[in-house]
């Protein structure tokens, strides 16, 4: 009962927080977080509320569809800003540093070209269990992130929004870092997951290893995986080696070689 109440005072502060912004830009991905970061916004604040979503190769052509129709349907302002890969194809190990700052800055800019005073994103406080450079850069812009001064994790925003979307990080997450970072590969990795979602896959990665393609799913899931015919629809899309992670599905797992804890 404790747990229950607890979760309700943390929605409460939530609202509380973002009824003191006054009017926000929100930074929307169409993922679990921003999804219900946007809702419960647009709930307190009404038409104070606009949403951006980042257009690029680095997010999958259907989450752009997702994020346009959650906004058509919710009656939700929604601005599309296009962001290219130039600045992170090399791909350092500051890449979400240097990507969350371009895309924040364009943010900024179009918050002040819409007088509205703040704007915020959706990470939650189990985003600091792994190696994200990117907080930074939300950080050092005074991007407000209203989830995790709520105190809210992931779970929790599941069942507050009652979303069980597979969780999801822009595609560049699958490269090894130093691996140059190309349109082609991302599209590459892009239909890879798709045809393990097409094939009723729960949750999936398709880490990029030069040219061999290192598959991430549910440990639960992994017979069903071997027994399917993945491998050769994966490996027509131009993959020279493809093969499944015993580990299974885990977030960040491109980043166990810097950080190891």
């Amino acid at each position: 009962m404790e747990a229950e109440i607890s979760l309700e005072n943390k929605y409460s502060n939530l609202k509380t927080y973002l009824k003191d912004l006054g009017s926000v830009l929100v930074a929307f991905s169409s993922g679990v977080d921003s999804s219900f970061l946007l809702k419960t916004a647009s709930e307190v604040l009404g038409s104070n509320v606009t949403a951006v979503t980042a257009k690029s190769p680095l997010f999958p052509d259907r989450e752009l569809k997702e994020a346009k129709e959650f906004c058509i349907k919710n009656k939700i302002k929604h601005i599309i800003v296009d962001i290219d890969i130039e600045n992170i194809k090399n791909n350092p190990e500051n890449r979400c540093y240097i990507c969350k700052k371009n895309i924040f800055s364009k943010f900024l800019k179009i918050a002040e070209l819409n007088n509205i005073k703040y704007v915020i994103e959706g990470s939650n406080i189990d985003d600091d269990n792994d190696y994200r450079p990117g907080m930074k850069a939300v950080k050092e812009l005074n991007i407000k992130s209203p989830l995790k001064e709520a105190g809210l994790t992931k779970e929790e925003i599941r069942i507050l929004s009652g979303n069980n979307k597979p969780s999801f990080a822009c595609l560049a997450s699958r490269f090894v870092y130093g691996e140059e970072i190309t349109e082609e590969k991302l599209k590459m990795v892009e239909k890879a997951e798709q045809i393990l979602f097409n094939s009723g896959f729960k949750q999936v990665r398709v880490r990029l290893h030069g040219n061999l393609a290192r598959i991430e799913v549910l440990q639960t899931e992994f017979e069903k995986l071997i027994n399917s015919d993945i491998y050769g629809k994966i490996k027509n899309l131009g993959f020279d080696y493809v093969t499944m992670d015993l580990q299974g599905y885990r977030t960040g797992s491109m980043n166990e070689v810097i950080n190891p804890k």
